[in-house]
């Protein structure tokens, strides 16, 4: 989940393409810093660092569009006598690696990812078609370099001193499918990425996409354990999209605006798993018992309106994209220091009984630095219940996805 902290707007940043940078196409930044905090707000659950960057030759916006941005910057930047017009800090600095890249998720990911102004290195690999989307990517003025490997070949190389891991690869739903059907194609992918993973660049933040999630986390676990290599405070599921879709529903039928909504959601990433709690709704709501229970069923059930919506042309590839493009910024701005970044993710937990279990999370630079156990007191009892109902569901799934990584470790 977003924190209400100090927040940045980054326009225009240095062209760059592929590995190589015309300095023809490079230009003077026109860096002007103003205290974020006073002036700018929370933009979508993303943020980066606290500056405002505009480029006087290739931004997007223009040259009238950035002249007007700077007069309305420079009196509040000059008021700020606590920062300086003439230093500019190095932004960009870390390296996030997209495996799956040329699919459904992975591309528009990519692009939100490209768009950051802490990464200055994105590794696009896939086992086809990642050629051109990374070349298509490198034409964005931002400041990350684009790099693309296609094959098993080139998987180790891609990775090579890589911070972030995202893992978007595998088979989407289609009308008629649950989370579960996808297990067995998708698992043997999990599993042969977690190894390359292991053996490339053990210390990342690793970000599972992949459904079903339930399983596929506790797969990657025990590839990671078998690896010797595993830290339980750097393996995340990606369930913030549950969170987005919460907000976002929250958002419309209280007419509230979105930028205040806050729902945290506790569980797995599959059917009645997924709990929104929205008794604990920031700011404070009052639902009536109807409205619950409609917005849960609609929280929980969400993924199947997008594939039935898309009538066997794909899953929720757009709004997945978003959601994990918003945890990947989260995980960059906790590695930058950032002591303030609170997400709901499927991790490693002693909240409950069960070994894995999505709840909020505080991140750091080393991972995950405190499980958010407030969020499970004083449920109502309509959440009481739904919690002790999805526990025999998501027991089973992950104790599904332990079996099945055992056994391969044992065959091969």
């Amino acid at each position: 989940m977003a924190s209400a902290s100090a927040t940045t707007l980054s326009v225009g940043s240095a062209a760059s393409f592929g590995s190589i940078v015309s300095p023809k196409l490079q230009s003077k930044a026109f860096v002007a810093k103003c205290n974020a905090r006073n002036y700018l707000r929370n933009f979508s659950g993303l943020k980066a660092e606290a500056f405002v960057q505009c480029e006087s030759e290739s931004s997007f916006l223009g040259r009238e569009s950035v002249a007007a941005l700077r007069q309305s910057i420079t009196p509040r930047a000059q008021k700020d006598k606590q920062r300086s017009w003439n230093h500019v800090q190095p932004q960009a600095s870390y390296k996030v690696a997209v495996l799956g890249a040329s699919g459904g998720i992975g591309q528009p990911l990519a692009l939100l990812i490209k768009m950051s102004p802490l990464v200055s290195s994105l590794h696009l690999y896939d086992i086809a078609n990642v050629k051109g989307v990374a070349a298509d990517l490198s034409h964005c003025n931002t400041p990350a370099q684009v790099f693309d490997f296609t094959g098993a070949s080139e998987l180790a190389n891609s990775l090579k001193g890589v911070d972030v891991v995202v893992i978007p690869a595998g088979v989407p739903r289609k009308p008629g499918m649950t989370r579960d059907d996808l297990f067995n194609v998708n698992a043997n992918i999990v599993k042969g990425l977690v190894e390359a993973v292991a053996d490339s660049c053990p210390d990342a933040f690793i970000h599972i996409i992949t459904n079903p999630i339930n399983s596929t986390v506790p797969i990657a676990a025990e590839v990671l354990k078998q690896k010797g290599v595993y830290d339980p405070k750097k393996l995340f599921g990606l369930t913030t999209l549950d969170v987005v879709r919460a907000n976002t529903f929250v958002a419309r039928e209280k007419n509230l605006r979105l930028i205040d909504v806050d729902v945290p959601v506790i569980g797995g990433h599959a059917g009645i798993t997924i709990l929104p709690l929205l008794s604990k709704t920031r700011p404070s709501i009052a639902f009536t018992d109807e409205e619950v229970q409609e917005l849960t069923a609609r929280i929980q059930n969400a993924g199947t309106e997008v594939v039935e919506a898309k009538a066997g042309a794909g899953s929720a590839t757009l709004s997945m994209a978003y959601a994990s493009a918003r945890f990947v910024e989260s995980s960059l701005r906790a590695l930058d220091g950032d002591a303030d970044v609170y997400e709901c993710s499927y991790v490693q937990s002693d909240l409950t009984e069960l070994p894995f279990f999505a709840s909020r999370v505080k991140l750091g630079r080393k991972g995950i630095e405190a499980l958010i156990s407030s969020d499970l007191n004083g449920l109502t009892e309509y959440e009481q219940k739904s919690l002790e109902a999805l526990k025999p569901e998501l027991e089973a799934s992950i104790e599904r996805g332990i079996a099945y990584a055992q056994k391969q470790a044992v065959t091969s």
